[in-house]
């Protein structure tokens, strides 16, 4: 696996450059001593790390638990059929349960529709100790909403509201938003799973020939397709105005679901080590009672 330095290079977006998707290579699978391996031989290099990584990560997640001062939020964004699910599934696998919660949002309610369009997302922020994904997220708001902008009129905002600066204003709300929560101890990580069209096709496909997978296709995901070329500018538009030094996007190639799973699952991993979090230490008084605990117990007076 690359150096953390290495992939915050190559996959984080922390200049004006790297806020394209034409400059993501969404097939990447390594460069030197991985460009000489067979496509099997790199899933299981690649399926071996994110194995290994599962132990570290758990082992992050309890100390992350134990000091109870951070929490941590990843959000998943991407193009339908990018594997979302999978990461979720695989890179989350060995996470007790209790330390992590995993939120996906769908059409907004009509009570969430009453609020800002941050609200539902509020409600659901991971607690200090937590881990909390993100699967979708507010970047909907100017994504879908963007490229289908007659969503506006069920968003029941002023006509003021809804002017030509809309895009920028809800830019502006999410870094102020998202600047809140890091400085209150909200680690955030922004993965957008840069799958191409082409792969895109290949995984409907897929769905639609297996019938364990058809009841995961919906004749909106074609719809959405035709749409392609909308939701590229659009993420561009989000990568240039919300990669931000406190919450930066990464940006994750996507055609090889071993390779993504891996690369986030390192970046989450290396992202709560770096934090330097040790585990609570005990007391002298502590020290005592835990002692006179064991005495109890050897003696067979408890």
């Amino acid at each position: 696996m690359l150096k953390f330095k290495t992939l915050k290079t190559r996959f984080q977006v922390n200049r004006p450059s790297q806020a394209k998707l034409k400059r993501h290579d969404p097939a990447w699978a390594g460069k030197g001593v991985f460009q000489e391996l067979s496509k099997s031989e790199l899933k299981a290099r690649a399926t071996t790390f994110l194995e290994e990584n599962r132990s570290a990560l758990a082992e992050a997640q309890d100390r992350l638990w134990a000091t109870d001062m951070y929490s941590v939020l990843v959000v998943l964004q991407a193009m339908d059929a990018a594997g979302k699910d999978g990461i979720i599934k695989h890179v989350m696998a060995g996470v007790n349960p209790q330390g992590c919660q995993v939120f996906s949002f769908k059409k907004p309610s009509d009570e969430e529709l009453d609020h800002n369009f941050l609200w539902r997302y509020m409600r659901c922020l991971p607690e200090r100790g937590r881990i909390g994904i993100f699967n979708r997220s507010y970047y909907e708001d100017v994504l879908v909403v963007r490229v289908h902008p007659e969503i506006l009129s069920s968003q029941r905002l002023p006509k003021d509201s809804k002017g030509k600066k809309i895009w920028q204003h809800r830019y502006d709300d999410i870094n102020r938003f998202e600047q809140h929560l890091t400085r209150n101890g909200t680690v955030i990580l922004k993965f957008f799973l840069n799958v191409s069209r082409k792969e895109q096709k290949r995984r409907f496909l897929d769905r639609l020939n297996d019938p364990m997978k058809q009841w995961k296709f919906s004749p909106a995901d074609l719809k959405e397709r035709g749409y392609w070329q909308q939701y590229q500018e659009a993420v561009d538009d989000v990568l240039r105005h919300t990669s931000t030094p406190w919450a930066p996007w990464w940006v994750i190639p996507a055609d090889h679901k071993w390779i993504s799973r891996a690369l986030v699952g390192g970046i989450i991993t290396h992202s709560i080590q770096q934090l330097g979090l040790k585990r609570p230490t005990v007391s002298p008084e502590q020290a005592r009672l835990i002692a006179r605990a064991k005495r109890e117990l050897e003696a067979g007076r408890a």
